[in-house]
C-alpha cells in the first residue's frame, strides 16, 4: 500500500484531473444508461418460464401474469346455471374480453361446476389482461401490475342483472402494490445524504465531515460509467439505478471514514504531510483493500446464479464497490496530504473513545455469559430461518380488509375455494389431444377442475388447472410437482408459481457448493490478512451466524407480519419473495465482513505491538467503536431510504439489509465477535509454517502463555496502547 500511497502522491494533478472527468463522464453515462435498463430477463433453460412465454405468444395473456379473479352475486333468488342468466354472465364477460383486451375462462363457457357457488347465485371467471399499455410484459412484482379492478367491476356491472355485485380479488389485488406511497429515489438519496452528513458532523466535529461525502460523490458517477460498459454485454435492471447512488453513499463513506479517521490519529501522533498519508495508507488503506475484497467476495456469488438478473445485480454491486474502493485509495490521499500541508485540520482531535474502551472492557471480563446469550439469541433467529417461505403468497396472508378481501369471502361463502386464485396454466401443442389432458389433469387430487379454452391460431388450447389448495401452500407446490410429471413431454406447465417454484430450485440448488467457494476464497484472504488461521475462521462463521439471524428476522417481519405495516406502511405477505434470501447473502455478506476486518486489524496491530489478548481486545473495540457504529448508522439510513419506496420487492430486500446491518453491527461486533476473540487467547495469533508457505505470509508460532489481563476495580485506565492523556482519535 505504501507503493500506491507513493505513486498517487506522485502524480497527485493527474490524479486530481482524471477525477474530475470521471465526473463529468459519470454523470453523461448515467443519463445514457437509464434508457438501457429492463425489468424483463429471460430464464432460459427454465421450463415453466418456457411455457410462460409460449402462452403470451399463442394467447396473447397469461404465462407469467397472475389473473384477476371477478366474483358475481346474483341477485336473490337467480341463479347462475338458469340458461338465460348464463348468456347473461356470459355476454359481460365477452364485454369485458372486448373492451379490455383480455382472455377469461368463466362458467358461461365452461358450465363447470367447479366455479358455481353451493347458493347458486355466486360465480367466479378468471380474468388475464396480457401485455400493458406500453407493450411491456405482464408480469413484474406482486402487486406491481396496474389495479384493473374498477374495470372489471364497472364493466361486468353495465351488463349484469340490476341487484348484482362484482367483487375483483386476486394475488396482485390482494398484495400491496406500487400504489403504497413512499419516497422517489431523488428524495431517497437526498435523506440519505443528508443523514449521512449529520453522522459524519457528530464523528469529525469539523469541516472533514464532507470529504467522504465528496469522496461518494465521485465514486458513485464512475460507477455509472461502468454501468455504461456492462449493458454493452449483459441486461442491466432497473433497481441498478437506486442501488448504485445509495449503496455507494454507504460503502464510499465507510472506506474514506476508516482512511480519514486514521489519518487524523497519525496526525496526532506528530506526523505530517506525505508521511501521514503514507502510514494511514499502509495501516488503514489495507483494511479497506481487503474490506473490498470481501464485498467483491460476497457479491461474486451472483454472477454464478442461473438468473440473469440476478447477475446484473451483482455486477451493479461490483462496480460501486470497486469505484468506492479505487477513489479512496487515489483521490483521498491526493486531499488529504493537502489538507496535511495547508492546516485544514485545526478542528481538536478527540480524546480515546473511553465509552467504547470501557465496554470492551466489560465484554471482555464477562466473556462467556456475553457470548452465550448473544450466539444463542442469534442461533434463535436462525433456527426461525429454517421456516423461510420463498413460495407464491397465500391469499391468508394478504390484506385482511377491503374490497378484495370482500372477493375472497365471497368465495369462501360460496364454497367455490380460494384454490381459482392461482390456477396452473397448461398449454396443450396443436395435434395433441386437449379433452385427454384436461382429464387427466383434473383426476389428479390436488386439482379442483380443469378448465378448456378455447383453440388458438396456432391450433394450441388453454387449461386452467385449477387447485384445491392455493399454489402458495405446500399442497399446492406437490400439485405442480405431479402435474408436471403427469403431463405428456409436448404438453408445457406454466403459470407465476410453476416458474416462481423451478426458480427457486434451479437458483438455490447450487447454492450450497457456491457457499463453500465463497467460505474458502474468503478463509484465503482473511488468513493472509490477519496472519491466523483462527481469526479467519472465526470471522466466517460469525459472518454466516449473523446472515441466518438476518433470514431469521425476516421470518418475522415478512412471514409473521409483526412492525411491518407500522413501520413500513406495507402489509406482510407471509413469504420474503423467491430471490430476497440469496441476494442479501451476497450483499450483506461482504458490507458485514467490513465491519470484522476493521475490528480484527486493529486487535492484530495491537498484538503486534506486544499487548495481550485481552488488551488487545480492549483496544480494537476502542478504536472502531465510533468508527463500525457510523458506518452502520449511514448504510442504515441508505437502505431504511430504499425500503421507504412503496415498491414491494425493494421494501423486503431492504428491509432485510437493514435489518442485517443493525444486527452485524451491534449483537456481533459489537459483542460477538470481541467475546469469542477473548475467548480464543493465545490461538487467535497462530499461524503455523506449513501454512504460512501456502498463504506466502510469514508465520505466527503459537505464543507462549501469558497470564490474562485484570481490568482493576474503580478507574479503569484506558487500553495499554491508548494512554489516558491522550490526543489520539479513535475509528
Amino acid at each position: 500500500m505504501e507503493t500506491l500511497s507513493r505513486l498517487v502522491l506522485g502524480h497527485r494533478v493527474l490524479v486530481v484531473v482524471f477525477s474530475l472527468a470521471a465526473v463529468l463522464v459519470g454523470l453523461a453515462s448515467a443519463a445514457l444508461v437509464a434508457p438501457k435498463l429492463t425489468s424483463d430477463f429471460p430464464h432460459s433453460g427454465v421450463d415453466a418460464w418456457e411455457a410462460n412465454q409460449a402462452i403470451v405468444e399463442s394467447h396473447s395473456a397469461g404465462g407469467e401474469e397472475r389473473p384477476s379473479v371477478a366474483v358475481i352475486v346474483l341477485p336473490s333468488g337467480s341463479n347462475a346455471a338458469d340458461p338465460d342468466t348464463a348468456r347473461t354472465v356470459g355476454k359481460a364477460f365477452a364485454a369485458l374480453a372486448d373492451t379490455e383486451d383480455a382472455r377469461t375462462h368463466s362458467y358461461a363457457d365452461t358450465e363447470d361446476p367447479a366455479l358455481l357457488g353451493d347458493d347458486g347465485r355466486t360465480t367466479a371467471g378468471l380474468v388475464y389482461f396480457g401485455a400493458a399499455e406500453d407493450g411491456s410484459p405482464p408480469g413484474g412484482g406482486l402487486g406491481e401490475v396496474p389495479d384493473r379492478s374498477p374495470a372489471i367491476e364497472e364493466t361486468l356491472l353495465a351488463e349484469l342483472p340490476a341487484g348484482s355485485a362484482v367483487h375483483a380479488t386476486g394475488l396482485d389485488a390482494l398484495a400491496p402494490g406500487e400504489d403504497a406511497g413512499g419516497l422517489n429515489v431523488p428524495v431517497k438519496i437526498a435523506v440519505t445524504s443528508l443523514a449521512a452528513i449529520v453522522v459524519l458532523a457528530l464523528v469529525f466535529r469539523s469541516g472533514l465531515a464532507f470529504l467522504p461525502f465528496l469522496i461518494a460523490l465521485v465514486a458513485i458517477p464512475l460507477s455509472f460509467t461502468g454501468l455504461l460498459l456492462f449493458t454493452l454485454v449483459g441486461d442491466v435492471h432497473t433497481q441498478a439505478m437506486t442501488l448504485l447512488p445509495l449503496l455507494g453513499l454507504g460503502l464510499a463513506i465507510d472506506y474514506a471514514l476508516v482512511l480519514t479517521t486514521r489519518w487524523r490519529e497519525e496526525l496526532a501522533r506528530g506526523y505530517a504531510g506525505d508521511e501521514a498519508v503514507h502510514r494511514s495508507m499502509a495501516t488503514a488503506g489495507r483494511s479497506v483493500l481487503f474490506s473490498a475484497g470481501t464485498v467483491a467476495i460476497g457479491l461474486a456469488v451472483m454472477l454464478f446464479l442461473p438468473v440473469m438478473f440476478l447477475r446484473s445485480l451483482g455486477a451493479a454491486g461490483l462496480l460501486i464497490a470497486g469505484a468506492s474502493a479505487l477513489v479512496t485509495l487515489t483521490l483521498l490521499p491526493v486531499l488529504l496530504a493537502r489538507l496535511g500541508r495547508s492546516g485544514g485540520t485545526t478542528a481538536a482531535v478527540p480524546r480515546a473513545d473511553r465509552g467504547w474502551a470501557a465496554w470492551g472492557k466489560a465484554v471482555v471480563r464477562w466473556r462467556y455469559p456475553a457470548a452465550l446469550v448473544t450466539g444463542g439469541a442469534l442461533a434463535a433467529l436462525c433456527v426461525l430461518a429454517l421456516d423461510i417461505d420463498m413460495g407464491v403468497p397465500d391469499s391468508r396472508d394478504l390484506a385482511g380488509s377491503g374490497p378484495a378481501h370482500a372477493g375472497v369471502v365471497a368465495l369462501d361463502e360460496a364454497g367455490i375455494g380460494r384454490g381459482v386464485l392461482t390456477p396452473v396454466q397448461v398449454l396443450v401443442p396443436a395435434g395433441t389431444d386437449a379433452d385427454r389432458v384436461a382429464a387427466d389433469v383434473a383426476a389428479d387430487p390436488g386439482v379442483a377442475t380443469a378448465l378448456t379454452g378455447p383453440p388458438a391460431a396456432d391450433g394450441s388450447r388453454m387449461l386452467e388447472a385449477v387447485p384445491t389448495a392455493e399454489t402458495g401452500t405446500t399442497e399446492g407446490v406437490a400439485t405442480i410437482d405431479r402435474l408436471v410429471n403427469l403431463v405428456p413431454d409436448e404438453v408445457m406447465v406454466g403459470g407465476y408459481a410453476a416458474q416462481n417454484a423451478e426458480l427457486v430450485a434451479q437458483t438455490y440448488g447450487a447454492f450450497p457448493w457456491v457457499l463453500l467457494m465463497t467460505a474458502l476464497v474468503t478463509f484465503v484472504l482473511l488468513a493472509r490478512a490477519f496472519r491466523s488461521l483462527v481469526l479467519a475462521i472465526k470471522a466466517i462463521l460469525c459472518n454466516l451466524l449473523s446472515l441466518g439471524a438476518v433470514l431469521g428476522a425476516m421470518v418475522v417481519v415478512w412471514q409473521w407480519g409483526i412492525g411491518t405495516e407500522a413501520l413500513l406502511g406495507l402489509e406482510a405477505t407471509g413469504t420474503v419473495g423467491q430471490f430476497v434470501p440469496i441476494t442479501i447473502f451476497a450483499f450483506l455478506y461482504g458490507l458485514s465482513m467490513d465491519y470484522e476486518v476493521f475490528i480484527l486489524a486493529r486487535m492484530r496491530e495491537s498484538r503486534d505491538r506486544g499487548a495481550s489478548t485481552e488488551r488487545a481486545v480492549i483496544d480494537g473495540v476502542a478504536r472502531t467503536g465510533r468508527l463500525v457504529t457510523s458506518a452502520a448508522l449511514i448504510l442504515f439510513f441508505s437502505f431504511a431510504a430504499m425500503a421507504s419506496g412503496g415498491e414491494l420487492d425493494v421494501a423486503v430486500f431492504a428491509t432485510g439489509m437493514g435489518l442485517g446491518i443493525l444486527i452485524d453491527a451491534t449483537l456481533v461486533r459489537g459483542v460477538l465477535v470481541p467475546a469469542t476473540v477473548a475467548m480464543m487467547g493465545r490461538w487467535n495469533w497462530w499461524l503455523p509454517g506449513w501454512a504460512a508457505r501456502l498463504l506466502r505470509v510469514e508465520p505466527a508460532p503459537l505464543p507462549k502463555l501469558q497470564p490474562p489481563d485484570r481490568p482493576r476495580r474503580g478507574g479503569d485506565r484506558a487500553p495499554a496502547t491508548i494512554s489516558a492523556g491522550s490526543t489520539t482519535d479513535v475509528m
